[in-house]
């Protein structure tokens, strides 16, 4: 455990952007923490219920092959969430680093496409885990990269309705409320093979990430040392993105910085001389930590979201 000195030294202020300041290899590993500062939830802990479902057992293949109504139900409401959100300063923040730093990259575990929005340069941002925008065929290889529809057809209009009565749940998240079944032929199917069914375009549980981007995030760790890798709104505990930043960590020259709501004992144990911890909300800390470099967030025009 950190002693009470050692404690306000890895939570310095000042002592991290003399750090920063002689940074030009950046990695920053982002989860759902990031994106609750925008209202979203993180559908992790005592907020990991949807209509009574774990969240994270939606999230499968074999939840989609038993019910794929339910599942694109709880997709498409989380479609229609992120497209009502906004992102918030850190996403500016980060993108913004990205521009002044060319030797920054962000590895984002996030599908809610508000790093995109934030105009966040795509050459140095990889979405490890997809994009609620994307659809893919569930056995083809049609994909189309970029579909906003909400509702994406009328037997998923639910999740697109707002609610008549804030006072009350919204009737599709209230499981008291008895959901109309969705039959597979009122889903999206495949244009191309014309029989299957559309899926999300995200990485479930049991799924492999994509290779190449794999490929490409190592040979980017291997290319150079790596002066700080920020991990912001994530207790890295899925991986592969959980071991990025030991992975890319150079004994004596890289700064692991955590950034999140709360920052467990255990992980304060594991801070190492010159890494850094900031307890606190990512949309008002990551500004602030990045000013020496990015100056003053502004309220930049985001990606125009025509639905």
């Amino acid at each position: 455990m950190a002693s009470s000195a050692s404690r306000a030294a890895l939570s310095s202020i000042p002592l991290f952007h003399e750090k920063l300041l002689k940074s030009n290899r950046i990695l920053a590993v982002c989860g759902a923490g990031l994106s609750a500062a925008s209202g979203l939830p993180t559908f992790r802990g005592a907020g990991g219920l949807w209509r009574n479902h774990n969240a994270v057992d939606l999230a499968t293949p074999e939840a989609f092959d038993a019910d794929p109504g339910l599942v694109w139900l709880f997709y498409a409401y989380r479609r229609h969430m992120a497209l009502t959100a906004k992102p918030n300063p850190a996403h500016y923040a980060l993108a913004e680093l990205a521009r002044k730093r060319p030797g920054f990259k962000c590895l984002s575990q996030n599908v809610d496409n508000l790093h995109v929005r934030a105009n966040h340069p795509s050459d140095q941002l990889s979405l490890l885990h997809g994009s609620l925008f994307t659809l893919k065929c569930t056995t083809c290889s049609w994909k189309d990269p970029y579909n906003i529809a909400d509702p994406l057809c009328p037997a998923l209009a639910p999740a697109a309705e707002s609610n008549p009565d804030p006072t009350k749940p919204l009737p599709l998240l209230d499981p008291a409320q008895p959901l109309a079944e969705i039959r597979e032929s009122e889903l999206p199917h495949c244009p191309d093979c014309k029989t299957e069914l559309q899926r999300p375009g995200v990485v479930w549980f049991g799924e492999m990430l994509d290779e190449d981007m794999l490929d490409d995030i190592e040979e980017w760790i291997e290319k150079e040392p790596v002066d700080m890798v920020l991990v912001v709104g994530t207790s890295s505990a899925v991986y592969p993105a959980a071991g990025y930043a030991e992975r890319a960590r150079t004994k004596g020259r890289t700064s692991v910085v955590t950034v999140n709501l709360e920052i467990t004992e255990e992980d304060w144990g594991r801070m190492r001389k010159g890494d850094f911890g900031f307890e606190g909300d990512a949309s008002l800390l990551v500004p602030e930590l990045l000013r020496p470099v990015i100056g003053e967030v502004k309220g930049e025009e985001e990606e125009e979201v025509k639905v």
